[in-house]
């Protein structure tokens, strides 16, 4: 039997942490196979943000997957990791839910139960861990590591004993900032194996640099079992190779007895499975030594990028990184894991764009106000002071927070029926829409058409010009048309049919313009708007950004008159499709979307701007969640009147000034950063 063992992560996290969750089932299972013959500990398959990536993005069934990896893994352990109360949401549900959960995931698959909590808290194990007992399945507790002043080898050890009490079958250092050093390892897995006796596993991200030599110092010091990735999904911000480690210990006393010869099989697979989600590939591929003061996980530094690319804000990076770790002291330590580096990079987001605590999530209130659990430290009393004030409590809670949630699950399955119409529904659907509320439902919808396919990415057009200063000339064919796209030194970009290359004509129901009709050039998306709804615009004023062929493009008035939007924020046009027109009547149905390109459901007639009021903007791009107060309410300055989502966070927006609201953008709507989404009168 190997004194070492090896848990590999190409399944999950490895891909959570290179291209936003984004491999799909089918790309998984045909090395499945090979995976079942290696030898592994176990191969952590599901949860973490699998879940959600798969109903949100992916179009499909969670469940299913680990049904199916169950079946092409007969041999091997699966594992998942498993957010304590949180289960794979972003809030805490009540123990019924965390039980039938629990229950569900061991029924369908899931042998190892990977459990950990954000801030450490180990009451938040509690449910969590007397489910999985139940069950028979092997349990994990992980200590989330982080260096602050509050966290020192004499708390972990603490933690440890505390988790083995809980009823834990083995322990996990999980070091999702690649923060862990390897003597600091050393030491730490000495002193946890002295206190507790139980197998000890280290999860560490390569983000830093120094995974490799951790995990080395780790298995010297009495680790039993270590996180790595196969090599073509490993680095960056992903973790260790298999395959080094392998070799670094074979003829030693740690040696694996893993085949090389097998795992390079494995790694030749994924290089090529690889190819399929370069655009989803983080820009930190090699180490990122800010994260040493950011802390910021691996898995999150994608999600990052992404966030502040969607307000519009990505230069601002370097700033968001120091802000998290004002923020992070601000609101007591919390180790920065899912939700909390969501909770905690977010806020900081918000204050580099806003000023510091100027708006606070929802969910930074929560923390703040106990609603996660205790926070290793004290937090800033004047921030949490501002949190229970706009809560409306007195004080902090200091007792269990789920005790304060009352049983759920039938009120959930009752909603579930509702919204698929069935007297009856499987517990897994009810479990879908327990965790992701706001996205099931679409799913639920759309399910029956199947996964999304990823392949990889043709070459990028060649310049038939790229002389230094000088425009950069491309001819490309979309949907059968060819165009000459000109990409001037500045950065601007111009589209216009090439010769003899006429676009087609949109296959979409055509509506009765009002005005003159701006129609996409290519198929993209609609980034974001350029001038206001009911704006006036002159002839070649830029109105709105489409992105196509990884390209920005302007899309230009071709009249003057007052700007009338037909396709919202974030949706998938077609070539020709109008997209907006100049002189139009506002509140004109928007123009059907042409079959062969699917969008996200647009709302008719939207109110334009009145004039005369007060106009409340979205701070940020998000998602309109709901009305805080009715159409026509009387509010006075600083009332709620929207909630928006935004980087997976709740914001509330509030009123400037007295009067009359009147709302200019419907629930579901995706915004643009400064869009008019209220008026005050």
């Amino acid at each position: 039997m190997p004194k070492v063992k090896l848990t590999d992560l190409v399944l999950r996290d490895a891909h959570q942490s290179l291209f936003a969750t984004r491999m799909v089932t089918a790309d998984m299972l045909p090395i499945c196979e090979k995976l079942n013959k290696v030898g592994y500990f176990a191969l952590e398959a599901w949860g973490g943000a699998t879940f959600d990536s798969c109903i949100r993005f992916l179009n499909e069934d969670p469940w299913e997957r680990l049904k199916k990896l169950k079946a092409a893994l007969p041999d091997t352990k699966i594992m998942m990791l498993l957010r304590g109360q949180n289960l794979l949401g972003y809030r805490h549900y009540a123990d019924d839910v965390v039980a039938k959960f629990v229950e569900t995931a061991a029924k369908d698959g899931v042998d190892v139960f990977r459990i950990f909590d954000a801030v450490n808290d180990p009451r938040n194990f509690q449910a969590a861990t007397a489910a999985a007992k139940k069950t028979g399945k092997h349990i994990q507790a992980a200590i989330s590591y982080a260096t602050t002043p509050f966290h020192t080898i004499e708390k972990y050890v603490e933690l440890a004993k505390e988790y083995a009490k809980i009823g834990a079958d083995s322990l996990c250092i999980k070091d999702m900032s690649g923060l862990l050093k390897p003597y600091d390892a050393y030491e730490l897995v000495k002193a946890i194996k002295k206190a507790v006796d139980l197998p000890m596993e280290i999860h560490s991200h390569a983000t830093t640099g120094m995974s490799v030599a951790t995990l080395t110092k780790s298995a010297e010091a009495g680790a039993d079992i270590l996180d790595t990735v196969i090599s073509s999904l490993s680095m960056g911000t992903s973790h260790s190779p298999t395959e080094t480690m392998v070799e670094i210990f074979r003829g030693t006393e740690y040696d694996t007895a893993l085949d090389i010869n097998l795992l390079l099989e494995i790694a030749t697979y994924f290089r090529e499975v690889r190819k399929n989600y370069k655009k989803f590939e983080s820009s930190f591929l090699g180490a990122d030594t800010r994260i040493l003061v950011s802390q910021v996980p691996g898995g999150m530094l994608s999600n990052l990028e992404s966030q502040l690319k969607e307000q519009g804000a990505s230069d601002k990076i370097d700033a968001v990184l120091k802000e998290i770790a004002v923020v992070q002291k601000d609101f007591g330590y919390p180790p920065l894991v899912t939700p909390t580096s969501q909770i905690v990079g977010t806020q900081a987001v918000f204050n580099v764009l806003f000023g510091r605590y100027n708006r606070l999530s929802g969910e930074s209130m929560d923390l703040l106000a106990g609603k996660y659990g205790a926070c290793p430290a004290p937090k800033n009393v004047e921030v949490v002071k501002k949190a229970l004030e706009a809560l409306k409590m007195e004080k902090e809670i200091t007792h269990r927070p789920a005790d304060d949630i009352p049983n759920e699950y039938e009120k959930l399955e009752g909603e579930t029926k509702k919204l698929l119409g069935a007297d009856a529904v499987s517990v897994e659907d009810v479990l879908t829409y327990a965790m992701f509320p706001k996205v099931a439902p679409d799913f639920f919808k759309k399910r029956s058409q199947g996964p999304v396919v990823f392949k990889p990415e043709a070459d990028e057009p060649k310049a038939a010009s790229a002389v230094p200063g000088q425009a950069a000339r491309y001819t490309v064919n979309v949907n059968g048309a060819n165009y000459n796209v000109v990409v001037a030194p500045a950065g601007t970009v111009a589209v216009a049919p090439a010769p003899g290359g006429a676009a087609p004509a949109s296959a979409a129901p055509q509506a009765a313009a009002t005005g003159t009709v701006i129609p996409a050039p290519v198929a993209g998306t609609v980034l974001r708007y350029v001038a206001n709804e009911g704006t006036e615009v002159k002839a070649g004023d830029t109105v709105l950004i489409m992105e196509s062929m990884k390209m920005e493009l302007e899309i230009k008035a071709t009249a003057g008159g007052k700007v009338h939007f037909l396709i919202a924020t974030g949706t998938q046009v077609a070539a020709q499709q109008p997209v907006a027109e100049i002189g139009g009547v506002p509140g004109t149905a928007p123009i059907p979307v042409a079959a062969e390109a699917p969008a996200a459901p647009v709302e008719a007639a939207v109110p334009a701007v009145s004039g005369g009021g007060t106009v409340i903007p979205a701070p940020v791009a998000g998602t309109i969640l709901r009305y805080a107060v009715n159409e026509g309410a009387q509010v006075v300055s600083g009332d709620t009147i929207v909630i928006i989502e935004s980087m997976k966070m709740e914001l509330e927006i509030k009123a400037t000034a007295g009067g009359q609201v009147h709302f200019l953008v419907a629930a579901g709507t995706q915004i643009a950063s400064q869009q008019p989404i209220a008026e005050i009168k």
